[in-house]
């Protein structure tokens, strides 16, 4: 079986970021130890699906509700898995913010479409929201967040209204509060027109359905995008952005010069994105002080593009 969308399908991920539990991640944003724990958020025809939650040491029990981060790896709805984001879900635990990497059907191993992967990252959000007492969440301050096809699956938690899981609680939203997105695919429609061959199981209905920029309204959360100026995905950002503007939103968008698609996976970049994303949680009042992580010596800057 294949997708038609050839572009993202070739996306490749960092060695750690495709073994599925086999290696661990090779680069730490904090010393700070974390606690970790996995819980089954959704049985699916072709299996279980995890979350994998890091939390603040010592904070089974915390009095005070905290944020939730809950990160989709990216991978072409192909590949990829969960460790991709367990860097910037220790930093974030290691700052007081319960964060979450998220399992989701994927087309190597579950033999399955972009709009499983849509389904399952709304049940994610959906269950994370159910469960927020017993999680220690505040269920009003969710982030959703994720590179390449794990941005556009969090992108589409808070756009896309398409592909509900007929199992999930439909009274609980899948909407976040806010969004992370690295090098998200945001103009799935358009990337399926230029580069559809008329095979396999994606049809044009469907990349419709999966657009994000097709479904902007005023209540769209708060969103942080972050692009190397070498990726041919930024055309959708940059769309995001002007749609996102003549709506009144907050969104802003952060380029690295020459970079390529997947450039925040490596170092300095994962560090340098990482404090912006920081900031940018710090902004909306879900941190409290600075970032605590160090940049690399002469590490390059982000440019703010809007």
């Amino acid at each position: 079986m294949r997708l038609l969308l050839p572009l993202l399908l070739a996306i490749a991920l960092p060695l750690h970021a495709q073994k599925g539990g086999k290696t661990k991640p090779l680069i730490k944003l904090t010393e700070v130890e974390v606690a970790t724990k996995e819980v089954v958020y959704k049985t699916t025809p072709q299996g279980e699906l995890k979350l994998h939650v890091f939390s603040p040491k010592g904070d089974v029990q915390a009095a005070v509700l905290r944020p939730c981060a809950v990160f989709f790896f990216g991978g072409g709805w192909k590949s990829g898995s969960y460790l991709q984001f367990v860097p910037q879900a220790e930093y974030l635990a290691s700052r007081g913010i319960i964060a979450i990497s998220a399992d989701y059907r994927i087309l190597n191993v579950h033999k399955t479409t972009p709009d499983k992967a849509v389904e399952d990252a709304k049940s994610a959000i959906r269950w994370v929201r159910g469960h927020a007492t017993e999680l220690g969440i505040d269920p009003t301050k969710i982030i959703a967040g994720g590179g390449s096809a794990g941005g556009h699956l969090a992108a589409c938690t808070a756009l896309v209204s398409a592909y509900d899981a007929e199992s999930d609680d439909k009274s609980i939203s899948a909407k976040p509060n806010a969004m992370v997105l690295f090098n998200p695919a945001m103009n799935i429609a358009t990337l399926f027109k230029q580069r559809a061959t008329g095979e396999g199981p994606m049809k044009l209905e469907m990349a419709e359905a999966i657009t994000p920029n097709n479904f902007l309204t005023k209540d769209t959360p708060p969103a942080i995008l972050f692009f190397g100026t070498a990726d041919k995905l930024k055309a959708g950002g940059d769309e995001y952005i002007t749609l996102a503007k003549a709506l009144g939103l907050r969104a802003e968008m952060w380029s690295a010069a020459d970079m390529p698609h997947g450039f925040f996976n490596k170092e300095p970049w994962i560090q340098v994105t990482a404090k912006k994303m920081d900031e940018f949680l710090t902004s909306l009042g879900y941190l409290g002080g600075g970032p605590t992580l160090k940049l690399p010596e002469n590490a390059p800057s982000l440019k703010h593009e809007n």
